[in-house]
């Protein structure tokens, strides 16, 4: 199942403000079709074939000379590194396009880096949410890892929130995710004195680890 940004809803409202006709532009389909397999790379581990996704894809958005479309492919960056607890502050990406872009994607840039946000400009997935109560309502797999990341930043993610992205990057087979959610799981647990949690956390990651 295609899990990228498009399938999250922020692409396609991005993409869908240049579409000029019934049949959509050839650099439209060519970058969907490349953040999807950028996304899919990512997420299971593979590096070097996601870097490469990434590239055509940008590319291929930038051949509009459109902020707005340039902002997809950051913007998918900076939401997989927080789904998968892989960086910090602000989306670096994205930062030289913010001026010139639009107003769903500063809210989409706002939420990621754990800031306040118009929930009204967000993907639908995202209607509704506002605390850990509400991640499990979340349907879509990477959406919720996403959220759980942004629930994290703000240092609002409780050791259940922690569990489900854990067992949500698990049941769809992201290596990436899973570890990064593991390291988490076994930091918290042991930070908060529970030694065999934080021991099985260490287990299941080196079980993904080696699975390479």
């Amino acid at each position: 199942m295609k899990s990228s940004l498009f399938s999250a809803g922020m692409a396609a409202l991005l993409l869908a403000a240049c579409a000029s006709g019934p049949t959509p532009p050839e650099w439209q389909a060519n970058a969907k079709a490349s953040l999807d397999a950028y996304t899919e790379a990512w997420l299971r581990g593979e590096t070097r074939l996601a870097n490469v996704a990434f590239a055509r894809a940008r590319s291929e958005l930038a051949s509009t000379g459109q902020a707005d479309q340039v902002a997809v492919a950051e913007l998918t960056r900076c939401a997989l590194d927080v789904a998968s607890v892989a960086a910090d502050g602000e989306c670096a990406g994205y930062v030289t396009l913010a001026a010139d872009a639009g107003e769903r994607a500063r809210a989409y840039a706002a939420f990621l880096a754990g800031r306040p946000a118009e929930l009204a400009l967000l993907p639908a997935h995202y209607a509704g949410f506002s605390d850990a109560a509400s991640l499990a309502r979340i349907e879509a797999p990477l959406p919720r890892l996403i959220a759980a990341g942004v629930l994290l930043r703000r240092n609002a993610l409780p050791p259940e929130g922690v569990a489900l992205a854990i067992e949500t990057a698990s049941a769809q087979g992201w290596r990436r995710p899973l570890l990064a959610w593991l390291g988490v799981q076994e930091r918290l647990a042991t930070a908060r004195g529970d030694a065999a949690l934080a021991a099985q956390a260490r287990r299941r990651a080196e079980m993904v680890g080696g699975a390479r």
